[in-house]
């Protein structure tokens, strides 16, 4: 008889997950991380605590999964951006970049890091090694490539990528953690990402 799990238990188990992560993010920022039990985010998510400590043991393993989850591009499976093509590429990873930041639960997590950063300074190291540096690693990647396909000729693959996704970043994303209303609309993002990849090629496209 097999013992690998059903497609039924599998979704099941995916549903539980999604739910744990959902009340745990929710929690951790109205009553803070550590106002959190474990139990009480069982007790949200609708699970067991038998469930939820099988899979997170602890609450650091939980925020990592948060963290880990936030920072996953949708689409794992989508080729890779073009590095003979720096336009096209570009234009690729910028909008992959609005849907990371843009996704529900981005801004809260922040949010969560910066409020708790004095007291659990392990949160924002989470944030920055499991997020955010994973995926700035991969830009500066794409860059180094561009360089050696000749379609671009940079020298910083670590300082280019830093201005790319600061010139996104600093109108999508970061008034959010001080506006309540910021929602700029979808042809103005749109255009903050054309013109972050105008920039980047008037800079270093040969």
């Amino acid at each position: 008889m097999s013992t690998e799990p059903s497609a039924y238990h599998r979704r099941v188990a995916e549903e539980k997950r999604a739910a744990i992560l959902k009340a745990a993010t929710g929690l951790f920022l109205t009553s803070g991380y550590d106002g959190t039990s474990l139990a009480r985010i069982a007790e949200v998510a609708g699970v067991s605590k038998a469930t939820l400590f099988k899979q997170f043991p602890t609450k650091a393993a939980l925020f990592d999964a948060i963290v880990t989850e936030s920072w996953q591009v949708e689409d794992a499976h989508a080729p890779e951006p073009s590095a003979g093509n720096l336009q096209a590429g570009l234009t690729t990873i910028g909008h992959r970049y609005v849907e990371l930041l843009t996704r529900p639960g981005m801004t809260a997590l922040f949010r969560i890091v910066i409020a708790e950063l004095p007291r659990f300074p392990e949160l924002g190291e989470a944030q920055f090694s499991r997020g955010k540096m994973p995926y700035f690693e991969s830009v500066s990647r794409y860059l180094a490539a561009a360089d050696s396909a000749g379609s671009a000729k940079v020298d910083d693959p670590d300082l280019a990528a830093t201005q790319f996704l600061g010139m996104i970043s600093n109108f999508v994303f970061w008034p959010t953690l001080l506006l309540t209303d910021w929602a700029p609309r979808r042809t103005a993002i749109e255009q903050a990402v054309r013109e972050a990849v105008n920039t980047m090629c008037a800079k270093y496209q040969t």
